[in-house]
């Protein structure tokens, strides 16, 4: 804490008298700088207390002199008397407690050299005190971040060390690491963060001064730092030990992200390849599971940016026995139960997905193709969406003549649509339903919210009305034909 003009005051040895400005003791002492110059204020920093015997000062000159101290920023005038005065001028010191100037009167018997020296070892032990704190702060820190800690530790132990609280932002300015109490605040930055490049922004939030910092990071992440006052020199450097060390952490991280889905990508190559044994394998080791089978895949397509945004989103939420992705040339794949993707993707702008039948693992080849086809349609078409089998199924009827393909949906579906009128059933829906599950009667019960039993009689109903096999492909083909006709009217 550095040394105040009331601590030199309460230094009884030295003799000092407050005679003006007493309100302002509370500010802290620099340096002391002894002068007789009527205008110093050319060698002057601001916070210094001022020395002087009044050599060149009076009654009139006293008021100026007094004024261009205070332009200079000085803490306080310490004025020599028994000397060239015997007391201090009156305007001085009525000047003085109009403008605020803290003047202390120095006997006699007190050399100049003494409050020097009184001002020098309040300097060094607060230096020395500086250096102190700033090396247990770093100390503090670095132990946190090799242990068990983390970025979170580091975090919570810079916001104790600086009394203060921590947030740790991501590029898109969401908070991945708070300390206690700190996420409100991240709403009220978020202005100064978008305005924040590189390097350091100094902001105000509520009653809190507010550090913003960059990290050095090949992702931008962002530091911010609030606190009731201004961090002092020691604060300052604990500060930046953080940074650093955040920096790194989170570099050494992504570094780890980056391999672990290097092997990701790895491991759908081999699927792709054919080799479902192996990479099926690998995945039960190092994920403990693998997504049951048959596998829904789906591919999306996008700048390198949204699909990066997209594993990162991945990375906190899918589970590797429910569903497993990876990146194969330039879409992002994922098998299994892939909901959590599709809806992570639509979330994310620039992105469009395809999505395969069900296929099993030795199949996954023909499945990625569906995917990725069904990707480049949905692109084509600006939709968020396409599934292979309404992707396949357009296409055909492309070829077919629009009117015959028409009357064909209308006889075909007729008496499903006579039966939903009557309010007994959705059949048209839940024909459609099934269909596009590929009679998964779990999947597909599951998506209408209603029992599978309860399906399986609509489906008996479907075939009571229409007189056709449910069982048969061909049959299916035909509905799934005649619903995509219907679709389209």
């Amino acid at each position: 804490m550095a040394l105040t003009l009331a601590a030199l005051v309460a230094e009884r040895p030295l003799g000092l008298r407050v005679r003006a400005a007493e309100a302002g003791l509370d500010r802290a002492i620099g340096w002391v700088h002894p002068t007789e110059l009527t205008d110093p204020q050319a060698f002057l920093e601001g916070g210094e207390l001022l020395l002087t015997t009044g050599l060149t000062l009076d009654e009139t000159t006293s008021p100026g002199y007094v004024r261009r101290l205070v332009d200079a920023g000085v803490a306080g005038l310490g004025f020599g008397v028994g000397l060239s005065h015997e007391s201090i001028p009156r305007s001085l010191v009525d000047t003085a407690e109009e403008v605020g100037l803290p003047v202390l009167e120095v006997p006699r018997k007190t050399p100049f050299i003494a409050i020097t020296r009184a001002v020098s070892r309040a300097v060094a032990a607060d230096e020395y005190a500086s250096l102190v704190r700033t090396g247990k702060g770093q100390q503090e820190l670095t132990r946190t971040a090799v242990g068990k800690g983390g970025p979170g530790g580091v975090v919570r132990k810079l916001a104790k060390l600086v009394d203060g609280w921590v947030l740790l932002l991501d590029s898109s300015g969401a908070v991945t690491e708070a300390s206690p109490s700190a996420r409100p605040f991240a709403d009220e930055i978020q202005d100064d963060f978008a305005r924040l490049r590189a390097g350091t922004l100094v902001t105000v939030a509520g009653e809190y001064e507010v550090v913003l910092q960059t990290l050095d990071t090949r992702a931008r992440g962002v530091l911010a730092v609030g606190t009731c006052e201004p961090l002092d020199a020691a604060g300052q450097h604990i500060v930046n030990t953080a940074v650093s060390l955040l920096s790194l952490a989170l570099e050494q991280n992504r570094e780890h992200v980056d391999a672990v889905r290097r092997l990701r990508s790895g491991l759908c190559d081999l699927l792709a390849a054919g080799h479902a044994e192996l990479a099926t394998r690998t995945m039960k080791s190092l994920w403990g599971g693998v997504p049951e089978a048959p596998w829904s895949v789906l591919a999306v397509a996008g700048p390198a940016n949204a699909r990066r945004s997209l594993a990162d989103a991945l990375d906190a939420e899918v589970a590797g026995d429910k569903a497993f992705f990876g990146e194969s040339g330039a879409f992002m794949i994922a098998f299994g139960d892939v909901e959590a993707v599709a809806r992570q993707a639509s979330r994310i702008g620039g992105l469009h997905a395809g999505l395969s039948d069900p296929v099993s693992t030795v199949d996954f080849p023909a499945g990625l193709r569906q995917a990725k086809q069904a990707a480049e349609a949905a692109k084509a078409e600006r939709s968020p969406l396409v599934r292979f089998a309404e992707h396949a199924g357009r296409g055909f009827l492309e070829m077919v003549d629009s009117q015959a393909a028409q009357a064909f949906s209308d006889s075909l579906l007729a008496p499903l649509r006579g039966h939903d009128k009557t309010g007994r059933g959705e059949l048209v829906a839940s024909l459609s339903c099934w269909l596009e599950h590929h009679g998964h009667w779990d999947l597909a019960s599951a998506r209408l919210g209603v029992h599978r039993h309860t399906l399986r009689n609509r489906m008996r109903k479907v075939a009571e009305l229409t007189g056709r096999d449910l069982d048969s492909p061909g049959v299916r083909a035909e509905f799934w034909l005649a619903l995509q006709v219907s679709a389209r009217t």
